[in-house]
């Protein structure tokens, strides 16, 4: 079974989709193999300075419709096994059982309950995040950045977003610090219509 990582969470995180198929709105797959889409996460180190990085390897998929958001649903499967914060060392230690455990917990998964329209394209995701064997409800602020046709004859849409989670809220080890408590996920998704 191939495992998948989404992002803030944390990032975060994170936030995309798998729906099930309604009259209006449209299925998509998010554009993992076209690098259109990332799962980006930091946490303040130590309280000094940020500790950026990201899950390589992730899916989802959403069904929208900007005329009726009741119809929105959003899945999106992360590979915790996939985290790089671009340091070898670190990257190990954070995958043991000192933080994600990843040889357990080698996936995280998010999936929308509701989706508020809140104007001017900004929208709130709520929905359940599983991490690290722990499953807690959160909100995604969201933005649409856009839709419309590609030069491939496909039609595309896009959306980014930002949560904020705790580590003990996930059963994550909360041993750097009260300024180190929370991971801010960051997560950008294009989305190619079936």
């Amino acid at each position: 079974m191939k495992k998948l990582l989404l992002a803030s969470i944390l990032p975060t995180l994170l936030m995309t989709s798998a729906f099930t198929p309604t009259v209006n709105a449209a299925d998509y797959i998010v554009d993992y193999k076209g690098a259109h889409a990332s799962v980006n996460f930091k946490i303040k180190h130590l309280g000094y300075s940020w500790l950026m990085g990201r899950f390589d390897k992730f899916s989802g998929s959403f069904s929208y419709d900007a005329a009726d958001l009741s119809t929105a649903k959003i899945e999106m499967l992360v590979d915790t096994t996939s985290l790089n914060t671009n340091h070898g060392e670190r990257d190990k230690h954070v995958r043991s059982d000192d933080f994600l455990d990843v040889d357990k917990f080698g996936s995280a998964k998010f999936v929308s309950t509701s989706i508020t329209d809140n104007g001017q394209n900004k929208l709130a995701i709520n929905g359940t995040l599983t991490l690290h064997g722990v499953s807690k409800d959160i909100i995604i602020d969201a933005i649409k950045i856009g839709e419309g046709k590609d030069p491939w004859g496909g039609y595309r849409v896009g959306f980014s977003g930002t949560t904020k989670i705790g580590l003990v809220d996930f059963g994550i080890p909360d041993t750097l610090g009260p300024a180190s408590s929370h991971v801010e996920l960051e997560l950008h998704i294009e989305g190619i219509r079936k």
